[in-house]
């Protein structure tokens, strides 16, 4: 995606050979205008694939996960809590996941009732890098009885793992950006 591309270019800062800090305009700071591109693209990428539901983690996933259901027509975005809540109770649907970023082990849970059984679910997260986090979720997905058909990322780490091994696996996976290295502080982009 292009206008994505473009943002990254400009106003993204590669940090060492593996931090792409985007948080200008993606995570910390948030650009409605491009946010809003973002969930109409990949609502096009998975508009034939009769999506029901949008699933992400708190909590950067969240606004590209809510235009992407907006694009869709309004449906459902559910997000995974990361951690105990006294207010989601016990009846939930958990896996662990360690962030890359954080550099931790976090358990992210999901109501049991916010994820029916035969739900058509497309994940949306900002990053994908090693994968972890769309394994939580595929794994949520799972034990919660629905359909996964697809992951999109804003941005995928081409030089780390997460992506092919999904791909490999079967997961249709559509990344608007790919990032292929990180060279003096040079985000180096696919194209």
């Amino acid at each position: 995606m292009e206008a994505l591309k473009e943002a990254i270019r400009s106003r993204g800062i590669g940090i060492g050979d593996d931090i792409v800090k985007v948080d200008s305009f993606l995570n910390h700071k948030i650009d409605v205008k491009l946010s809003t591109e973002m969930g109409k693209a990949i609502h096009e990428a998975f508009k034939d694939d009769k999506v029901d539901c949008v699933l992400t983690v708190e909590a950067s996933g969240i606004a590209v996960a809510i235009t992407t259901a907006q694009a869709f027509g309004g449906i459902p975005v559910v997000f995974a809590k990361k951690g105990n809540h006294v207010n989601v109770g016990n009846d939930v649907y958990a896996a662990d996941v360690y962030s890359f970023t954080h550099k931790q082990l976090n358990s992210i849970r999901v109501s049991r009732s916010f994820l029916p059984a035969g739900t058509r679910v497309l994940i949306v997260d900002d990053f994908l890098a090693n994968g972890e986090a769309i394994e939580g979720l595929r794994n949520i997905i799972n034990q919660a009885g629905a359909v996964l058909v697809g992951a999109a990322v804003c941005v995928e780490k081409g030089f780390q793992p997460g992506g092919q091994r999904l791909r490999e696996q079967g997961v249709k996976v559509v990344s608007l950006a790919i990032v292929d290295a990180i060279r003096d502080g040079e985000i180096v982009l696919r194209d």
